[in-house]
């Protein structure tokens, strides 16, 4: 009889115990979790998709590879500088296209319309055409600092409509815009207003942008404008050795490569993208 008992009190002893044991072994341990956790956070990967919208500096007009201009190169240089993100691009650059002609190929192209709500970060070239447009209208009178006063304003508006229809699409991604280029410098260094023309035609665009949020200025002028002194390709020839052969107007590689160099380096002050993240 006890021996019958005993069986019994331990079989129930191992019944209720079991459970207990099985469940230890099954539930992990708050440190583990906590470093399974630790360690997918460590592999985890941002992506960032750039936009790039605009004229031919976009599209790559002079780009012997054809493959794009500088966006190609920015997303090389983005990468170098941000190792634990994982960057996209789309092209978007059509040449001859001024600020207006922009926007209405956005308005009517729903393809741009979704990648810019999108995109994570969006650059932009526009104004050069909108200047020539002037240029060739008063291409029989004198060129005055004066002339350009007038045509300047309407670019400012025509760039305000482009910030909101791009903000009406993504109100969160930062903007960085390419200034222009004085092409004219090296091989027609006479005509000394289109210097200041072309500095006045900036400072309207970042007239502009200071009024957003998030847009930013790149500036290119400077490194362009005169070409880059070698003692191999000088530009003693009256030939700016930072654009194509083929026109002496758009760039050509190194000149892209230049452009990417100061798109990269004011997205990496503008502190948008960081090592880790966004802000």
């Amino acid at each position: 009889m006890l021996k019958k008992y005993g069986k019994e009190i331990i079989v129930s002893a191992i019944c209720f115990i079991l459970p207990f044991i099985i469940g230890s072994l099954l539930i992990e341990k708050p440190s583990d979790i906590m470093q399974v956790s630790a360690s997918n956070q460590s592999t985890v990967t941002e992506e960032v998709y750039v936009v790039a919208i605009g004229d031919s500096l976009t599209e790559g007009v002079g780009d012997s590879t054809n493959e794009g201009g500088y966006v190609p190169l920015l997303q090389t240089r983005l990468t170098e500088t941000y190792p634990s993100k994982i960057f996209s691009t789309v092209n978007y650059g059509k040449a001859g296209n001024t600020t207006q002609q922009i926007i209405k190929r956005i308005n009517q192209t729903p393809d741009i319309q979704q990648d810019i709500k999108d995109a994570t970060v969006i650059t932009l070239t526009t104004g050069g055409n909108d200047l020539m447009k002037v240029i060739k209208s008063n291409l029989f009178n004198d060129l005055s600092v004066e002339s350009f006063e007038k045509p300047s304003q309407t670019y400012q508006a025509d760039l305000n409509d482009l910030y909101q229809l791009i903000r009406n699409l993504n109100p969160e991604a930062p903007i960085y815009q390419l200034g222009i280029y004085n092409p004219f410098y090296v091989s027609f260094n006479e005509i000394s207003a289109m210097q200041d023309i072309v500095d006045n035609w900036n400072d309207s665009a970042k007239e502009s942008i200071k009024q957003q949020e998030r847009l930013y200025f790149v500036p290119i002028n400077d490194d362009i404008y005169s070409g880059l002194e070698s003692t191999q390709t000088g530009n003693l020839d009256g030939i700016n050795n930072l654009l194509s052969d083929t026109d002496n107007f758009h760039p050509n590689n190194l000149g892209y490569q230049i452009i990417a160099n100061e798109f990269a380096s004011v997205i990496k002050a503008s502190g948008e993208l960081k090592a880790e993240g966004r802000e």
